[in-house]
């Protein structure tokens, strides 16, 4: 599950029980990226608001099957198999339209989805892309494009967080190991209009 020891539902205590209560699924279930801060259970809070925050607010103006197309994506670009298994699963339930979401993995891994989003998503992509791989060339005009082709400001900067929130959820996963056995892939804090709502269902 993880490099590092983890302290299971069962035998948390104190702050990290409050935590896992507010963070579990079905059959009391922790996803394994989220109990992998059992040792320091401020920096599982630390993520999870940060998590909700970006990807799961109601004050988000872009779809979210959009947002989680660009954490995918992300993912890919890392190598980061958890994550994107986990955030696939749940844009497959976002959009219901199963040949489509095969299209947009098999686009997206190839790097090849000129034909399956519209400009303005596919320069969304692009900006994930180089945020990633070359964060230190990004420019002003990186931003100027995006707000040419139709995004505002507030959602450029929405892109940008889902960028960056997926860069650090990948790197806690890929440096401590974390991995899908026990998981129940998919699962997310889909009630929006609540942030303090972190339960995964």
């Amino acid at each position: 599950m993880s490099w590092i020891k983890i302290i299971p539902y069962e035998k948390a205590e104190g702050k990290l029980k409050k935590l896992y209560n507010r963070v579990k699924g079905p059959d009391n279930n922790v996803d394994n990226i989220l109990s992998a801060h059992s040792l320091r259970p401020h920096s599982l809070e630390g993520h999870m608001v940060l998590y909700k925050n970006v990807l799961h607010h109601s004050n988000n103006t872009i779809p979210k099957w959009f947002l989680e197309t660009i954490g995918v994506y992300v993912s890919m670009l890392n190598h980061c198999d958890y994550c994107v298994e986990h955030h696939f699963s749940g844009l497959k339930r976002l959009l219901d339209d199963a040949e489509r979401r095969a299209a947009i993995r098999a686009g997206l891994e190839k790097n090849d989805y000129e034909n399956l989003f519209d400009q303005r998503q596919i320069l969304a992509l692009d900006y994930a892309r180089k945020l990633t791989e070359s964060p230190g060339n990004m420019s002003e005009q990186d931003a100027t494009q995006l707000k040419a082709s139709g995004w505002s400001d507030g959602e450029l900067l929405e892109i940008n967080q889902v960028t960056a929130y997926f860069n650090y959820a990948n790197r806690t996963v890929l440096g401590l190991g974390v991995t899908t056995d026990g998981d129940i892939l998919g699962l997310s804090p889909n009630d929006n209009s609540d942030p303090d709502n972190w339960s995964h269902q």
